[in-house]
């Protein structure tokens, strides 16, 4: 049976759906010394999702810093502090690096805010947002393109806490892990439908407010 999918993702069919979470390692990374290590054993990897969080700021025109980059392969994930490294050379390495694939969504601004520790050139990065037109859908967030793919949610709870905290909780890792992994998921399963043509696209009108 071809796979469902719909062009626009209705936010009200997401909040019943089972919660998804990445569930393999996760590696915390807070010295410089061993971004070399980490950036090493990711290069090894055929294929790597990417993602960046910063602590959210309440008043009005001011933005902190990029504070956490983190990058997944389908069984690990290192999360970089890059409060506490800064851009070393390790990892610019690996965001400059044209060997390995690797995928983020919205991956632009995320370049931007990364820009802003340190110059470099960007490698080869694919943009999960570019491939879901081709498939008609429209919505552009992470939870509703995972939503509509798999039919599981990823929960935002963790977006705005403290990503500068001292120590980051259990839960920060597994929301930072699971946005970096996910956007590996979606790809394959993009290009997955598009060479098989196995999925049916509806179009769900957008419901228009009744006149009084």
């Amino acid at each position: 049976m071809s796979k469902i999918i719909y062009n626009k993702y209705d936010k009200q069919m997401i909040t019943p759906l089972p919660v998804v979470e990445f569930g393999g390692r996760i590696i915390v990374i807070q010295t410089a010394g061993e971004t070399e290590k980490a950036v090493r054993y990711l290069l090894s990897k055929p294929l790597l999702g990417f993602d960046t969080e910063t602590r959210p700021s309440f008043k009005k025109g001011h933005q902190h810093k990029v504070a956490l980059l983190q990058v997944a392969s389908e069984d690990t994930c290192f999360l970089f502090r890059l409060n506490h490294t800064g851009l070393t050379p390790a990892l610019k390495q690996l965001l400059e690096d044209r060997t390995v694939k690797k995928v983020g969504l919205s991956w632009h601004d995320d370049v931007n805010s990364l820009r802003a520790l340190g110059d470099f050139q960007t490698g080869d990065f694919i943009d999960v947002q570019s491939h879901v037109n081709e498939l008609g859908i429209e919505d552009m967030s992470l939870q509703k393109i995972y939503a509509n793919l798999f039919g599981k949610k990823i929960s935002k709870r963790q977006q705005l806490s403290n990503w500068e905290a001292d120590t980051l909780s259990e839960r920060q890792k597994i929301y930072a892990a699971t946005d970096a992994w996910a956007c590996i998921s979606i790809y394959k399963e993009l290009i997955r439908l598009k060479e098989s043509n196995d999925y049916k696209l509806v179009i769900k009108e957008e419901q228009k407010t009744k006149q009084a």
